[in-house]
């Protein structure tokens, strides 16, 4: 015997259908009064890190000599670096060192004739002056990349006031669109909030660094840079329901 006579299963089964009918109007209500869309702050910054990459470049039969020589080369251009640097503020001017490297080199019988490295040292930091001095007295070093940035503090400090001027365009925005579509207000949906930036890329290296990579004399010669400018972007987007 059935749990419940049919005319029951067939009352329950409309009452389903009617609830479900009826949560799927208040979604589409819902739908029909949410607005999406975004709003952006820019922002035209000079670049003011300089990044100058040095290399040191050692070829030889065995491969424990060329990494013998490619560590002496790179310790004494710390060395000499690090005092040029002392008593400098580490967001001014730092040292560091970058990619060190060993490989084989092949002859025409496919088989290994010798060894090349390279190590690197890179010198960076807002005081432009003083980069561009230190890496011109390494001599030992040959410059093969220079390029500007922007550094992690002015970044934070203008993506901070773009994020607030993002965000009041975002709320202007939304309540002009509830007063033209005739509503009393709005309430926030799901927002984000999001950076780009457009012209940070690294510059060409200058043409005295260059020259000096290529060994025309440009011995304790300060590179010439300057920096260039790129703009900063902070887009607010989401969802906005418009209240009737």
């Amino acid at each position: 015997m059935p749990l419940f006579p049919r005319p029951a299963v067939r009352q329950l089964t409309i009452a389903c259908v009617l609830a479900a009918a009826a949560c799927g109007a208040q979604a589409e209500g819902v739908r029909q009064n949410t607005v999406n869309f975004s709003a952006t702050a820019h922002r035209e910054v000079t670049q003011d890190e300089l990044t100058v990459v040095l290399e040191a470049v050692k070829t030889g039969n065995q491969a424990a000599e060329v990494q013998a020589e490619l560590k002496r080369t790179l310790e004494a251009a710390l060395t000499e670096a690090r005092a040029l640097t002392k008593g400098a503020a580490p967001e001014a001017v730092s040292v560091q060192t970058g990619g060190f490297n060993l490989y084989p080199r092949y002859g025409n019988n496919s088989r290994i004739n010798g060894w090349q490295g390279t190590a690197q040292l890179v010198i960076s930091g807002t005081d432009a002056g003083k980069v561009s001095t230190v890496s011109g007295k390494l001599n030992q070093l040959n410059i093969t990349q220079v390029r500007y940035g922007l550094s992690r503090a002015l970044r934070e400090q203008h993506e901070a006031s773009l994020t607030t001027e993002a965000i009041r365009q975002f709320k202007a925005r939304a309540g002009q669109l509830a007063t033209d579509f005739g509503m009393k207000g709005y309430t926030l949906g799901a927002v984000s909030v999001s950076s780009t930036d457009g012209g940070f890329e690294g510059r060409p290296v200058p043409m005295m660094a260059m020259a000096k990579a290529a060994g025309a004399g440009m011995e304790d010669a300060a590179l010439p840079v300057a920096p260039g400018k790129g703009v900063l972007t902070i887009t607010v987007s989401g969802d906005v329901l418009l209240t009737p």
